[in-house]
């Protein structure tokens, strides 16, 4: 098999795996007050899990949109440090840029950067890119009509689903012990903030642990980071 054909393969089938956890979107937007339309549109135009999840969990808690818009920019960001990567990969132009630019996310750079050339790149991203759009698309339509027609969806501990599927999309990130510090000093912040702010506030003011870890990296110098490499 041909590294486009085995590039294709796998972006189709992480399409399919992730693009079922959009059902979890679907019931956790419309538990927190958003309606089918509203969850349908989110994943049609915003397409990024997290970010998604963010918004619904500030707004079901009681915050804002503002607040809930504000988080999920925050989360969402990280997107742009990946299209810096995948533009050399994936070297499209013009209008295509824009087209490119919206499937720029974790599954479709971690398919596309595992490929060996150009060509199995440019296969790997959109495979994945067509993969988790159909299928999150979908899955979020099924998740909010179903839970639409629930009287009370706590009843079958669908508000808790969002919160689950959120914790399990982060889950990866926490191998690194600096990824690990910043999330226990953000869950810090926003916990001892929220009973003083108020609901949506504390997720954006625990945003500080971020630059805290910025800071942090930036002062540890190139010349520690070797030496603490070497002494392993």
């Amino acid at each position: 098999m041909s590294e486009v054909s085995s590039a294709r393969r796998d972006g189709i089938g992480v399409g399919v795996a992730v693009g079922v956890s959009g059902v979890a979107f679907g019931s956790a937007a419309v538990t927190a007050g958003l309606d089918v339309a509203q969850a349908c549109v989110l994943s049609l135009f915003a397409f990024t899990g997290a970010s998604q999840f963010a918004l619904a969990g500030v707004v079901g808690g009681g915050g804002n949109l503002v607040a809930g818009t504000l988080g999920a920019l925050l989360l969402g960001a990280r997107n742009t440090f990946y299209g810096l990567r995948l533009a050399d990969l994936l070297a499209v132009r013009g209008p295509r840029r824009w087209f490119a630019a919206h499937g720029v996310i974790d599954e479709t750079t971690a398919v596309a950067t595992a490929q060996r050339t150009p060509e199995g790149s440019r296969a790997g991203f959109y495979a994945t890119f067509a993969g988790v759009y159909v299928f999150w698309n979908l899955t979020t339509l099924a998740g909010a009509a179903f839970t639409r027609q629930m009287a009370d969806p706590s009843l079958l501990g669908l508000d808790a689903v969002g919160p689950a599927t959120f914790l399990a999309l982060l889950w990866p990130r926490f191998r690194e012990p600096g990824t690990r510090q910043i999330a226990v000093l953000g869950a810090g912040i926003a916990l001892l903030s929220t009973p003083f702010l108020p609901p949506g506030v504390p997720v954006l003011l625990s945003a500080v642990a971020v630059l805290a870890g910025f800071l942090r990296s930036g002062t540890r110098g190139p010349g520690r980071d070797l030496a603490e490499k070497e002494s392993v």
